[in-house]
């Protein structure tokens, strides 16, 4: 298909697909994946945001992965949403205890153990995550799609492995699909099975299958003879193996962008082998996808094309114009580097995120997004005495990097 007319245009089809919209409006927050380590982090985040009056005042909720799960949290315990520039009443009570909750229990073993232990289910690819989708459903939300609200916005991205490009699950205009695919109605599924495609990251969760009838999704990009069996053959994986940041579907006609960031930070590495060199590949790949993703959102931010602001994992607070919060020693040895994982979180592990996150998003709100803050209250962290202690939190995170088994 070509790209440019003769005068070395972009084809006006090509331009729209690209182009960003000519009038950008609302306010959305991007909750990257990143498992129960992403989840707290943004926890805390968003405690924060609460506290300031700007959680009220976000349109859209644009998720991945571990952000996913705290959405679809945020849906299942927030049935009525407060005026705009005000606070959720009884933050602590419906969302965080909960959460935390959650977040101690183990939701990937049993996942696991059915998919690799039992001799039956080595054929069946599908057996983990429909696990997984289980334990959303018993423990996280009770919810359908069709109960998640139009304002605010939700949409929860899987990666189509068919297509190659982001698949949403989107609240606010009831549809799901990609460009590629196609569109159609939002399905009476379970809000869980939205959940655990946006999740079920590689290599121990297998692709989750969609199972719609071609003729469902319309409106899709390709339009080649083998359309309709590659559709209904679509699976979904992680929403983070195409966009980590959950940016994709906002980056185009939203005005203001709040990212919060609890991907797993890249660490330099010896080479360890010809096993090592693999995954090693994938990861290089997928740092700079969400490296060329981060300096675009920045430069827009610089340029004045976006207002908003960012914090991930790894920053630092002193560098937001000199905010308080974690040395930087302790957040490059201990704290970025708590495993991505969906398996216990202790009680040490919860705070220390929810801390950090809270920090942070007060600083990066405070510095580049103050406009939106309604309610001056000062910033306390969540849990104060040790777990703002370097020595108590050295020592308490110092297996955190380790996935266990049990």
């Amino acid at each position: 298909m070509p790209t440019e007319t003769d005068d070395g245009e972009l084809h006006p089809h090509v331009a729209a697909h690209y182009a960003p919209q000519p009038t950008r409006t609302g306010t959305a927050l991007c909750l990257s994946g990143g498992g129960y380590r992403a989840a707290l982090f943004h926890l805390g985040s968003l405690t924060r945001l609460n506290e300031l009056g700007v959680l009220s005042q976000i349109d859209t909720f644009s998720s991945v992965s571990g952000g996913s799960i705290l959405a679809a949290h945020l849906a299942t315990r927030i049935a009525q949403w407060p005026e705009a520039g005000s606070s959720v009443a009884d933050w602590d009570g419906a969302v965080v205890e909960p959460f935390l909750r959650f977040t101690r229990r183990n939701i990937r073993n049993k996942p696991i153990a059915k998919r690799y232990l039992l001799p039956w289910n080595w054929v069946r690819d599908q057996v983990a995550v429909e696990t997984l989708e289980a334990a959303y459903a018993d423990h996280l939300t009770p919810l359908k799609l069709h109960d998640l609200p139009t304002v605010p916005r939700f949409i929860m991205s899987a990666t189509d492995m068919a297509f190659g490009v982001n698949w949403i699950f989107d609240s606010g205009l009831r549809r799901i699909g990609d460009y590629q695919a196609g569109y159609g109605a939002i399905p009476d599924w379970p809000l869980a099975r939205a959940v655990a495609a946006s999740s079920c990251f590689p290599p121990i969760f297998d692709p989750m299958p969609i199972d719609l009838d071609p003729a469902e999704l319309t409106g899709g990009d390709y339009d080649e003879a083998d359309r309709d069996e590659l559709v209904a053959q679509i699976t979904l994986s992680d929403g983070g193996v195409y966009d980590n940041m959950g940016l994709e579907p906002v980056w185009k006609d939203h005005q203001t962008v709040l990212v919060s960031d609890g991907g797993a930070v890249f660490e330099a590495e010896q080479d360890a082998g010809f096993i090592w060199r693999l995954n090693r590949y994938t990861s290089i790949a997928g740092r700079q996808g969400s490296a060329v993703r981060k300096r675009w959102l920045i430069a827009n931010f610089v340029g004045g094309v976006l207002e908003g602001t960012y914090w991930s994992l790894g920053s630092i607070a002193d560098h937001y114009h000199g905010a308080p919060g974690y040395p930087e020693a302790l957040v490059e040895e201990r704290i970025q580097r708590v495993r991505t994982d969906l398996d216990r979180f202790s009680r040490a592990e919860q705070h220390v995120l929810m801390n950090h996150g809270y920090l942070l998003a007060d600083a990066a709100v405070q510095a580049h997004a103050a406009e939106l803050v309604t309610i001056d209250v000062p910033a306390a962290p969540p849990y104060p005495g040790d777990p703002m202690d370097p020595e108590w939190v050295t020592r308490h995170l110092e297996q955190s990097h380790k996935h266990r088994l049990l």
